[in-house]
């Protein structure tokens, strides 16, 4: 989600990065408005590459909040057409080495990143700092560019992501009041994701987090090579502050930062 100054760090640690002028977009719709409130070019996930899993930790309270974020009315995974199609093919490289891609943060609103922000000012809201940011005070996450104002994955060509070992599936629930354990923990002290052993937690504050960091073991490593290989392939580029974190090369809209709600396909829904 970091965004440190803009010449050092061009996303951030919660994907939150390039602090760079673009457009706001309204909730433009794509054609069907009334069935439908993607933005035009977008898809989701799920019909576009349904095997691929999905965890969408924004929708729901296991997050450096605590709490859902606003914009998030459905735990789904909105992408850029080329986006969600480029992660197909990266999903179909991956299972031939055994392994399934899951996503936890895809599109984000603006109106998350407006969220995001104004939880940043409020230094008494800090239940989860013990697993999320525990060696940080939280007045400096954004003067350290943890948390900004504008984030890529508005754009809609960015995306959080890891590997699964294939029929794993996606983590237990998480309940508010569960232990909160250090995100830079080892991987049998963290909280129980299905994910790989990456190093760190997702959404982890702290510069383990950094995809080349020479202080991670070299399994953690060798993990972490197989996602920057699998999706450097496929056209995607890795922040290198956040090993889960990725985005299209050629993203269709690099300036525009859309702002539409996410809600579930009303088409399948009663």
């Amino acid at each position: 989600m970091r965004s440190r100054p803009i010449a050092i760090i061009a996303a951030t640690a919660l994907g939150l990065a390039v602090a760079v002028l673009g457009t706001i977009a309204p909730a433009a719709m794509a054609e069907g408005a009334q069935r439908s409130a993607l933005p035009a070019g977008f898809a989701r996930l799920s019909a576009v590459a349904p095997s691929v899993l999905q965890e969408m930790r924004y929708h729901g309270s296991h997050n450096f909040m605590g709490r859902p974020v606003d914009g998030y009315a459905a735990p789904e995974c909105w992408l850029t057409r080329s986006a969600a199609t480029a992660l197909g093919r990266v999903q179909r490289r991956v299972n031939r080495l055994g392994y399934t891609l899951k996503v936890y943060d895809c599109y984000r609103p603006q109106r998350a990143v407006s969220d995001f922000y104004r939880w940043a000012q409020n230094p008494t809201d800090d239940a989860m700092r013990a697993e999320f940011y525990p060696m940080l005070a939280k007045d400096t996450l954004f003067p350290l560019g943890y948390i900004a104002e504008k984030s890529g994955h508005s754009r809609g060509s960015t995306v959080d992501l890891t590997l699964v070992r294939r029929g794993r599936g996606v983590s237990p629930r998480w309940r508010p009041g569960t232990p909160l354990v250090a995100c830079t923990e080892p991987v049998a002290r963290r909280f129980a994701d299905t994910s790989i052993d990456m190093g760190t937690g997702y959404d982890c504050f702290d510069p383990l987090a950094n995809t080349a960091n020479p202080a991670i073991t070299p399994v953690q490593a060798a993990n972490r090579a197989i996602l920057v290989n699998a999706m450097t392939r496929a056209g995607f580029t890795n922040l290198p502050e956040e090993w889960w974190h990725y985005t299209l090369a050629a993203e269709p809209f690099p300036t525009t930062y859309f702002d539409a709600p996410i809600r579930r396909d009303r088409r399948h829904t009663g």
